[in-house]
């Protein structure tokens, strides 16, 4: 029973901080970028990590979802965060040419 209980209180604390990521929205990242839009380097959880922080929400790098990788081109993307198996967040990261 108690497993269960602290499942519960678990999964309470990731809907608070998805909630709170939610709450965020969009997350705009500046990165120096060629002309054709490419990134000199690319911008991975680490980066976004900072990012969701800075804009007043806690997540670690091992919640974000990167399946492709780190993020090598301005635009908008649909990144999920993972707070719990049960709890997925999506935010919009937008990467600006600084």
């Amino acid at each position: 029973k108690e497993s269960s209980a602290a499942s519960d209180v678990y999964k309470r604390q990731a809907q608070i901080r998805a909630d709170k990521l939610k709450a965020v929205g969009t997350i705009t990242i500046s990165a120096i970028a060629g002309d054709e839009g490419k990134l000199f380097g690319s911008v991975g959880a680490r980066e976004l990590e900072e990012a969701i922080a800075a804009a007043g929400s806690d997540v670690t790098k091992n919640e974000i979802s990167l399946p492709e990788g780190p993020l090598r081109h301005v635009g908008e993307f649909n990144i999920d965060v993972q707070l719990h198996t049960d709890i997925t967040e999506t935010i919009m990261v937008v990467i600006e040419a600084e």
